[in-house]
């Protein structure tokens, strides 16, 4: 059975993008980008909203040809062409690649999806993320903490009825000062 894995970065007042959908406060830095590449590699399938898919194909299936990319871009771009994508929307008409376009009760779909993919299954996106969250679907959380405070955006987790709670199973500082805490549920 598939393990679902929520990883984003996130800034440390616990948002993912600021009020405008920026992404620039975030530190990838090479150190950083090579351990999201081990993770990537970890992973059976991402699974992805329309609008995270979207970011993500409107740069990773050329980004392998970049002339002038650093090797752990390329190697990046490779892994996540070749890893399947399973794009949970009801406004796309189609996705591109290998890319499962899948619409539905989320709980029906991961059902199906944990038995196709014996591994991790990597959900990206805070929307989508959090109906897993909200019916208790997610067995790891992976947080990339930013040392910085954004005072407001797209938060990382939904508000929520009851706590979840969650036992700390790893940490990693990294020379940047950003910090990743990797989290199960209790």
């Amino acid at each position: 059975m598939g393990k679902l894995v929520y990883l984003m970065n996130v800034s440390l007042d616990g948002y993912v993008e600021t009020p405008d959908r920026s992404l620039d406060w975030t530190v990838v830095d090479e150190e950083i980008h090579r351990w999201f590449n081990d993770r990537s590699r970890e992973t059976d399938a991402f699974l992805y909203g329309r609008r995270l898919y979207e970011v993500m194909n409107a740069f990773w299936p050329t980004a392998g040809s970049l002339p002038s990319a650093p090797d752990y871009i390329l190697e990046f771009a490779r892994v996540w062409n070749a890893t399947p994508k399973i794009v949970f929307s009801t406004s796309l008409a189609r996705v591109e690649g290998n890319s499962r376009l899948v619409s539905g009760d989320v709980g029906d779909v991961l059902t199906r999806l944990r038995a196709e993919f014996p591994g991790e299954l990597s959900v990206g996106g805070p929307t989508l993320a959090a109906q897993f969250i909200q019916r208790g679907l997610i067995d790891e959380y992976r947080v990339v903490v930013h040392p910085v405070i954004l005072g407001a955006g797209r938060p990382f987790f939904p508000g929520l009825e009851t706590p979840v709670g969650l036992r700390l199973t790893e940490t990693r500082q990294f020379a940047s000062g950003v910090m990743y805490l990797g989290y199960v549920r209790a």
